[in-house]
């Protein structure tokens, strides 16, 4: 298999990339612009024979040959999508517009890495994936949110319209090594300022939940999805539930026993409550998470300053 992976030098997508390089068969093809990757984390592939790294904007064309496109290539975090909104909504929409492109002409397979987000500030909970969401279409965060929720729109027509085959994960929060440890996310604030002595900033009123996957199971989910016969899309993430204060106080009975937790003024649009339904992962993908949060933040130490 040829594969390309848009935002590969990215945190979940360089974990990726790891996992399809384990199979001698493939060829993998990395296509990254570093707006928020990083080349270090694919410096154990460049030079490999069956790797190919190429600086590239997917709001850009891209020609190319491949059998599979997984399509990452996406700010994530608030910070780094509330700096540059335009770019991120181009990044959604004329990005997988082109991906989508290259599918047709080329006959690819096409995943496209969607969001939680699409959901909004839910009104159901658990979201599963019938749930049409509640979302603001001008809010801070709409540059993402809308943007994915357009990115499915397009998959779903190119598919219906041209029978290209397609694959929508809805991803939820995912964390790991690789994560970049100032990207505003969660999990990387908490480790952050655990491990510079500093309090633990958590939004009021602290019982927000989220639930966190970590980044091989997340990975697992990502690679059935695409080889399964089901075009989604499905909900990827751990539906073990936790509060912003219990999240803060694990990570510092783990990482600093010495910091403080201290509650802050919340950000606007903030979603009061994030859970997958992974009923369709479990039923049509045999897949659930393994790695329990517990184990998973030990293993965070080693995240990129």
């Amino acid at each position: 298999m040829r594969i390309l992976v848009t935002g590969g030098a990215g945190f979940i997508g360089s974990h990726l990339v790891d996992k399809l390089m384990e199979n001698e068969k493939n060829e993998v093809i990395v296509a990254d612009n570093y707006f928020t990757g990083s080349k270090d984390n694919l410096k154990k592939w460049i030079g490999h024979p069956r790797f190919e790294l190429i600086r590239h904007d997917v709001t850009e064309p891209l020609l190319i040959e491949v059998d599979q496109i997984y399509h990452l290539a996406c700010p994530a975090s608030p910070i780094f999508y509330k700096y540059n909104p335009v770019k991120t909504i181009k990044t959604n929409v004329i990005g997988t517009l082109n991906m989508l492109g290259l599918a047709k002409r080329v006959g690819a397979r096409i995943l496209l890495t969607s969001t939680s987000e699409v959901y909004g500030d839910p009104l159901v909970h658990p979201q599963p994936e019938s749930y049409w969401g509640n979302v603001n279409p001008i809010g801070v965060r709409s540059c993402y949110d809308e943007g994915k929720r357009v990115a499915e729109t397009l998959m779903f027509d190119y598919h219906r319209q041209h029978g290209i085959e397609i694959r929508i994960a809805r991803i939820f929060n995912t964390y790991g090594p690789r994560m970049n440890i100032d990207d505003g996310r969660v999990v990387s604030n908490f480790i952050a300022q655990a491990l510079r002595g500093e309090p633990l900033t958590v939004q009021k009123p602290g019982t927000q939940t989220r639930s966190f996957c970590y980044v091989s199971d997340m990975v697992d989910g990502l690679i059935r999805l695409m080889e399964g016969e089901n075009t989604g899309p499905i909900n990827i993430g751990n539906p073990g539930e936790f509060t912003m204060i219990e999240l803060a106080e694990n990570v510092k009975e783990l990482i600093n026993p010495n910091v403080e937790i201290k509650m802050v003024e919340n950000t606007p649009d903030d979603p009061r409550q994030r859970k997958p339904d992974i009923t369709k992962a479990k039923e049509l993908l045999g897949w659930e998470p393994k790695v329990k949060l517990r184990d998973g933040l030990p293993l965070m130490e080693g995240t990129s300053d």
